[in-house]
């Protein structure tokens, strides 16, 4: 459990090490420009990396699940190496998923306005400022966040099910020792949830787009 705290705490780290400093010199310099290639850098950061946080609140869902359910095998399932194993498939899914998401904003032509809605770069923002054909990034989007932040939503949704079933259970028969074990990740989980909304509604301003090739 300690491991995947350390991981969630990282990823955050990081994640706002991406975000922070543009939003710092915004507020603080009144610069309202961000280059191109430099938002779709940040763009892919920022959906990879909460692509990796999913992951591991989904693994810190299994722990507890494993922890409450089958406390005699918690031991030997979540291992030091099988966490690093967890640690490295959530990295490869976040990168693997999202690498072609610059790719495919950049084949595309921007003639409108260069204003984003959010304090950061985001894949559906960028979307919206061109003039041509974006099918292939809607369905590419959607595909992905059903893919990887909707199934992860429904597993975590459903550890935690079984898990309040089992501390019913446990609550009944009187054992009370356990009915704190769920309270520390849930607590993560909801932050998680409304951490990357914080901020989100300060508007970067303009982005310096390519030329239109139309």
């Amino acid at each position: 459990m300690f491991l995947l705290l350390a991981m969630l705490s990282t990823i955050d780290l990081v994640l706002s090490s991406v975000t922070m400093p543009k939003m710092a010199s915004l507020f603080l310099t009144g610069i309202q420009e961000i280059e191109f290639n430099v938002c779709l850098a940040q763009m892919f950061l920022i959906h990879a990396l909460s692509a990796m946080e999913s992951a591991v609140l989904l693994a810190m869902a299994f722990d507890r699940f494993v922890a409450i359910c089958h406390p005699l095998r918690h031991a030997s399932v979540l291992t030091g190496p099988t966490v690093a194993k967890i640690g490295l498939a959530a990295l490869t899914r976040g990168f693997a998923f999202f690498f072609p998401l610059p790719f495919i904003l950049k084949r595309l032509s921007y003639c409108r306005t260069h204003t984003v809605t959010h304090s950061f770069c985001l894949h559906q923002d960028i979307m919206k400022l061109s003039c041509t054909d974006t099918t292939v990034n809607v369905v590419y989007g959607l595909f992905i966040i059903l893919s990887v932040m909707g199934v992860d939503s429904l597993l975590i949704g459903f550890s935690y099910i079984l898990i309040l079933r089992a501390v019913l259970e446990l609550s009944s028969r009187g054992q009370h020792s356990r009915l704190s074990t769920p309270a520390s990740p849930i607590s993560v989980l909801c932050w998680s949830s409304t951490y990357p909304s914080l901020g989100s509604q300060w508007c970067i301003g303009w982005v310096a787009l390519p030329p239109c090739s139309m």
